[in-house]
């Protein structure tokens, strides 16, 4: 078995370490370092071995043409009372939505489940453990008109997860990218 496999666009380092002073100092949450950002296309999980080598493989025939995306406002996962995780928004998400959906038909055809979940892409800024609805309502308010520069998003790579005591950190496995 692999370690936890994911399929994702990375957000570029300055971008990143701008949103990376945002997810601190909410009490009950833990802050995702400015090097471990980016953008799910498809969690995997634990997989056997081969299929992971045959994804990685099969991934390389995924064609799209570069895009620009850019930050777009903030939110929260979870119930209002009990919110789980604190993102940054990406707009405008089309290129983004057909990139998932074509890796997400590769997989299909490779006979692995779908995402129950319907698909939002995000950036995780801080996972929350009883943190204060009323700090994640402040936070929502100070923060909800934040917007980046646009950045193109030129590639996305298969990556693998190790926890840590000092939190989880990834690694790119391969790295494709997108036509011209």
């Amino acid at each position: 078995m692999t370690p936890p496999l994911f399929i994702a666009v990375t957000v570029p380092c300055t971008i990143a370490g701008r949103l990376a002073t945002l997810g601190g100092g909410i009490p009950g949450g833990r802050q995702v370092p400015a090097e471990n950002m980016h953008i799910t296309l498809r969690y995997l999980g634990e997989i056997d071995t081969m299929l992971a080598d045959e994804i990685c493989e099969a991934l390389a025939a995924v064609s799209h043409a570069p895009f620009t995306l850019k930050v777009s406002g903030v939110g929260f996962f979870g119930k209002r009372r009990d919110p789980r995780l604190l993102y940054a928004g990406v707009s405008p998400h089309d290129d983004l939505v057909i990139l998932h959906h074509k890796v997400e038909g590769l997989l299909l055809q490779m006979r692995l489940p779908p995402r129950e979940r319907k698909y939002h892409p995000h950036i995780t800024l801080a996972r929350l453990k009883n943190a204060s609805p009323q700090r994640i309502g402040d936070f929502m308010a100070a923060n909800s008109l934040i917007e980046s520069p646009p950045f193109e998003i030129r590639s996305f790579g298969l990556h693998e997860s190790h926890r840590r005591s000092d939190g989880s950190h990834y690694r790119m496995i391969q790295e494709y990218a997108l036509d011209s």
